[in-house]
């Protein structure tokens, strides 16, 4: 009997040291506005997978330039399509292993005492005045996502040579949101999936996506950094588990 026991915990243990070698740790550099939704994405495919997640957020652009530099990453999500072609057309990500997986919104939002009020937001709705002296909080225009698709709205719009001198450009969507938050800024635009999870803010309007296109997140795998676990957490992130924890958060999932 003794015998038997030991023969079986040894089995038990060989197993799982068999699990053990073949888990992966999955290094994801996603977009700060993911940082809720693939932290729970992350803990549901660990959870099935026995693969482990490692994410960095922040903003898209930043984290491309540190893969572009030789950051450790074997999965990039990004907030928009132009940096994730920015790396395609790099090849540090493979073309065949991508795909476009959210799709989100832009609000206007400002602190939760502030006494405006809820409107509808038109290419014909004054920005820059209603901003009066104060600034618009958003992702640096030049380069964060957020900034890019609130400076096409303005553009579109025609308002965008009156908005630029008040935009307080952040370092990421979350820093944008940070500062409407503390009361910085008497504005901010940021995604909708941000504006939901602070009781900071409210929402006082969405911009209607015939001004900025469609918000687009692409997933895709770093080129040279194919891995079992990686090649399944992108498979994993194409389930309906997981479309369902971001649909939670308020993407639209595609």
């Amino acid at each position: 009997m003794l015998k038997r026991i030991v023969g079986a915990s040894a089995a038990l243990v060989l197993c799982l040291s068999a699990l053990s070698a073949r888990a992966d740790e999955v290094v994801v550099f996603a977009a700060a506005s993911l940082t809720n939704a693939v932290n729970d994405v992350g803990a549901a495919f660990t959870a099935k997978t026995g693969h482990s997640v490692k994410s960095s957020f922040a903003a898209s652009s930043a984290l491309a330039k540190q893969i572009e530099q030789g950051a450790p990453a074997h999965v990039f999500a990004s907030a928009d399509l132009k940096w994730m072609d920015y790396l395609t057309e790099k090849k540090l990500v493979n073309n065949d292993a991508r795909f476009n997986l959210l799709g989100n919104t832009l609000v206007l939002v400002a602190p939760a005492d502030s006494k405006v009020s809820a409107m509808t937001l038109t290419e014909k709705t004054d920005i820059a005045a209603l901003a009066g002296s104060g600034r618009i909080a958003t992702g640096n225009p030049d380069s964060v996502p957020v900034g890019l698709y609130f400076k096409k709205a303005m553009e579109t719009a025609g308002q965008w040579a009156a908005v630029q001198p008040k935009v307080a450009a952040a370092d990421s969507v979350r820093g944008a949101l940070a500062f409407v938050e503390r009361g910085e800024v008497p504005y901010g635009v940021v995604y909708g999936t941000d504006a939901a999870i602070s009781s900071k803010i409210k929402v006082v309007g969405t911009f209607p996506d015939s001004l900025y296109g469609q918000i687009v997140y692409p997933f895709g795998q770093i080129a040279g950094k194919e891995t079992a676990g990686s090649k399944a957490f992108l498979d994993f992130v194409q389930t309906n588990e997981a479309k369902g924890i971001f649909a939670k958060y308020g993407f639209k999932v595609r």
